[in-house]
């Protein structure tokens, strides 16, 4: 099949799959923000984002080196999964020793347990997901991904709506969704025929898939220290900044006006997952440069022009997607969101280039270059949130990001070549900016200018977006006749 028709298709089938369930995440939304309050919702956040932070270490990230080298023909299948399964238990068990350390953290207080096992659920379906997805069985990806939402949603209603559990029924909801979810994949798709520790243990596919793995860990770490880090400080810095705007309901604040940004996330996690296996697959093809050139003036046009969008909107957004009702604190979320859907833009974009380190195992480039993120974000949040607050940390959540894509976008390139026009991506970037401020300020003249802003977006990057549009419709209308 023709290598763009096989990323439309895998992209399509991701979409159809994942529509119904990220609307049942925005409903989600409502529904936490409805039940609990902003003090809760930062625990809530914390110990979601704490989870996050361990996972990747202690499953060695070997999730990732099971896409990496399963899709690869050159290895062998069983081989590939008996040695993620052999690692990930290494791991696992490595937690479950280490489990009182956790303790230390204040807000793991009566969730410890809720959390390992957080960590296990998560980490089993992680490795379940990825080697369904190493076989191209793509269907039965997207379709788990719709299973799971569905009783995620489902025991939130249970143990939030109903009983009234907050976040101890957010961590029970997450832990049974993710193990039915791991569960249903290893029967459906057979995985359990793919574990043989005698015939298919390989210590040579093991020190291949951990050379691979381990430098995955602290790139997965500073990531989320980018994304966490910013929490902590608006959080833990109430009495000692010149801001007002610090503190516990601040962070669930910040946590909420994140939400609308994640839709851009959302979307770009559905191209990356079919992206990702095409730019292994098509390591090798002597034309990668101008199929990367194409496909990433496409995407970055089509992901430019939806956050012009959103910007315009933000305020609709966030009035749909959040619920005031019950805490008015949470209305004045779309202040802080304009500049997080940038960063988003930039997140996204810092994505696609680490396929780029994904196809070559260059894994170590992804380490650094998020470590120069990590570390950029820290600094700026020490300097901007003491005296914005929950502005300072969104400035410097862009801003670390935007760093990360300006070393990326010269560090890939070296390992695979593709054209890039630079002034469309500054003069995006410049416009989105300027709706941003506008969609702040709102001074009296900000909607027809606003107007304006977005259909200059429209037509600069129609072409691409038009592209787009058309392979993925063709694609929809195959697997329609299929």
């Amino acid at each position: 099949m023709n290598k763009y028709k096989k990323l439309a298709q895998n992209t399509a089938i991701f979409a159809i799959g994942s529509f119904g369930s990220k609307i049942l995440l925005l409903l989600l939304t409502r529904l936490y923000s409805a039940n609990i309050n902003p003090s809760d919702t930062a625990t809530k956040s914390l110990l979601e984002q704490t989870a996050n932070f361990i996972i990747p270490i202690v499953t060695f990230s070997i999730a990732e080196a099971v896409i990496r080298y399963g899709l690869d023909r050159e290895f062998d299948k069983r081989e590939v999964f008996t040695s993620a399964c052999i690692i990930e238990g290494i791991g696992m068990a490595i937690l479950l020793l280490c489990s009182p350390l956790l303790g230390i953290l204040p807000y793991t207080e009566g969730f410890l347990a809720y959390l390992i096992a957080f960590i296990i659920a998560s980490g089993f379906r992680q490795l379940s997901q990825q080697f369904v997805r190493s076989r191209d069985m793509t269907r039965l990806f997207a379709l788990d991904g719709i299973l799971a939402t569905c009783t995620l949603f489902f025991f939130n209603v249970v143990f939030i709506a109903n009983l009234h559990m907050g976040v101890q029924g957010f961590m029970l909801a997450s832990i049974l969704a993710d193990t039915l979810s791991g569960v249903f994949l290893w029967i459906v798709a057979k995985n359990w025929k793919f574990l043989d520790f005698r015939r298919a243990y390989n210590p040579d596919v093991i020190k291949t898939m951990l050379r691979f793995a381990i430098p995955m860990i602290p790139t997965a770490v500073l990531w989320i220290i980018t994304g966490f880090s910013d929490r902590l400080f608006v959080q833990y810095m109430d009495g000692y900044a010149v801001s007002p705007d610090v503190g516990k309901e601040a962070q669930g604040i910040y946590e909420y006006a994140s939400k609308v940004p994640n839709l851009i996330s959302m979307v770009s996690t559905i191209f990356f997952q079919a992206w990702n296996m095409s730019a292994i697959t098509e390591n090798d093809s002597k034309d990668k440069s101008v199929f990367y050139y194409r496909i990433f003036s496409a995407y970055q046009a089509f992901m430019f022009l939806g956050a012009a969008a959103m910007i315009f909107f933000v305020k609709l957004l966030s009035a749909l997607i959040i619920d005031y009702s019950t805490y008015p604190e949470y209305e004045r979320c779309y202040l802080y969101t304009p500049v997080l859907i940038i960063a988003v833009v930039m997140m996204s974009f810092n994505q696609f280039l680490s396929s780029v380190y994904v196809a070559t195992q260059k894994t170590s480039h992804s380490m650094w270059t998020a470590l120069i993120a990590a570390g950029t974000n820290i600094i700026l949040n020490v300097l901007l949130i003491y005296r914005w607050g929950i502005h300072g940390a969104v400035i410097a959540t862009f801003a670390s990001y935007f760093v990360c894509y300006l070393v990326r976008i010269v560090d890939t390139r070296k390992l695979i070549y593709f054209k890039v026009s630079h002034g469309r991506f500054f003069l995006n970037v410049a416009v989105l900016f300027a709706m941003s401020l506008l969609a702040i300020k709102e001074p009296s003249w900000y909607l027809p200018v606003q107007i304006i802003l977005l259909a200059f977006m429209l037509m600069f990057n129609f072409s691409a977006v038009k592209m787009v549009l058309g392979i993925v419709g063709k694609a929809a209308k195959r697997l329609k006749r299929a």
